[in-house]
């Protein structure tokens, strides 16, 4: 064992999974250095004494993700390489006492809302006045902005009311200052997210209030542009739309995760809608923001799913052209209404359906970039790799949508925006001359 010196601890946190859970790692992050505690963010120095893995149990290959960094920092910790091991986030709220019984050598496990708790574990205290200030683990031109916290909705095959808990908004005013904050930190763009983003609101004004937050949002000085993540479909608020056209730092960008588009699998899935409504949504959206550019995510081999709800979910993507498609292959998870189906697709059935469908969306994303080609758009640049810039335009997100290689003959700032004419298009990149 490594033996107690009177060395300081410096604490490094892993976040697995999804955006959210990178917002609790900041705020945790936050919590600490307020508390004199130092705290760094996935780093690969090993100067560090306590580890905290911020855990993901969405689907069964991010539980067995989260599973093995947990392992792996056990093992170090075996080796004397670690004072402490602690794990928080959702496969934690989720499966508390079976990983205390199977990896007990982790000092602490906490659920996803415990952090006074993690706190509690270097004696310091959870400061209420810090509320929204975190520590960033993306670069600080972008940041998320967790808008609400768990959901209602009912959707048989998510497991995310399990560990996250019934929907929680939080206050116009409190979602503001942090924005604020934000922006002072240097952020230009702020990504909203939520488990479900249009029923913000609800619990605490009564009516869905995602509208009047996106113009107090789009009034403060230097947020350039406004995101949305994960609308839900069903009841959609349309005035959302009015927002985006009249306020002009809210992104043309919607991601609507869909799920499928077979009357069949919908209702199975319990996502209270039609396709037939889905079709009059789409037209919709695209009638009241033209050009705006539609994301949506999928899953392949439901249970019951059969070749015919494929060829659907197919025909569907032709239809509509969406500029942005994800899919997951379905995970049996439990505690999910669909768990009491039978999950009799293989594993590569649903992965061979999964690729079906994305070289469907291949061939559609290649057309839509290269209609690109010869226009120019505004770009916020993300990184310098391998010698050569890359951006996006206000119609991708980071990480899940295309880049924009940018070619050009000055130096550029990370952060700031540039004017690019478009030259090349791929199936998923574009690239472009800065102007």
């Amino acid at each position: 064992m490594k033996t107690k010196t009177l060395k300081k601890d410096k604490v490094n946190i892993i976040t697995l999974g999804c955006s959210k859970n990178l917002v609790d790692s900041e705020v945790l992050s936050g919590q600490l250095l307020a508390n004199d505690i130092e705290v760094v963010h996935e780093s690969g120095k090993k100067d560090h004494n306590i580890v905290i893995v911020n855990t993901c149990g969405f689907i069964d290959k991010a539980k067995e993700e989260s599973v093995n960094t947990i392992l792996d920092q056990v093992e170090l910790k075996r080796k004397g390489k670690l004072d402490k091991v602690y794990v928080t986030g959702c496969l934690s709220e989720r499966y508390k006492n079976n990983l205390e019984e199977e990896i007990p050598e982790v000092d602490a496990y906490f659920g996803t809302m415990e952090l006074p708790n993690i706190l509690k574990q270097f004696e310091a205290d959870y400061k209420a006045e810090l509320v929204g200030e975190r520590l960033l683990a993306t670069p600080k031109h972008y940041a998320y902005l967790k808008i609400s916290e768990g959901c209602n909705r009912t959707c048989a095959f998510c497991a995310i009311p399990l560990m996250r808990g019934q929907h929680v908004s939080k206050p116009i005013e409190q979602l503001v200052k942090e924005a604020e904050g934000l922006v002072k930190m240097g952020v230009k763009e702020a990504m909203l997210i939520a488990q479900e983003l249009t029923y913000y609101g609800l619990d605490i004004y009564k009516k869905r209030e995602l509208p009047k937050l996106l113009h107090a949002l789009a009034d403060i000085k230097g947020l350039e542009w406004i995101r949305l993540h994960y609308a839900y479909p069903s009841k959609f608020p349309l005035e959302i739309l009015d927002a985006m056209k009249e306020r002009e730092n809210i992104c043309n960008y919607l991601d609507m995760p869909l799920q499928h588009a077979s009357d069949n699998m919908l209702k199975a899935m319990r996502r209270n809608i039609t396709r037939g409504e889905m079709n009059e949504l789409i037209h919709k959206i695209r009638e009241t923001v033209p050009g705006i550019c539609l994301r949506t995510t999928l899953i392949a081999g439901f249970p019951g799913e059969t070749e015919k709800d494929v060829e659907e979910l197919k025909d569907f993507l032709k239809e509509h052209r969406f500029d942005r498609v994800g899919i997951f292959s379905y995970s049996h998870e439990e505690g999910t209404s669909a768990y009491d189906m039978a999950d009799t697709i293989p594993q590569e059935e649903k992965e061979a359906r999964a690729q079906e469908i994305m070289e469907v969306q291949q061939e559609i994303s290649f057309e839509k970039n290269q209609e690109k080609v010869g226009k120019t758009f505004k770009v916020i640049v993300d990184k310098k790799e391998v010698g050569r810039y890359l951006g996006r335009t206000e119609f991708d997100s980071v990480e899940v949508d295309n880049e924009v290689i940018l070619n050009a003959d000055k130096k550029l700032t990370i952060g700031e925006f540039v004017n690019v004419k478009i030259t090349k298009a791929y199936d998923y990149d574009l690239e472009g001359e800065v102007e």
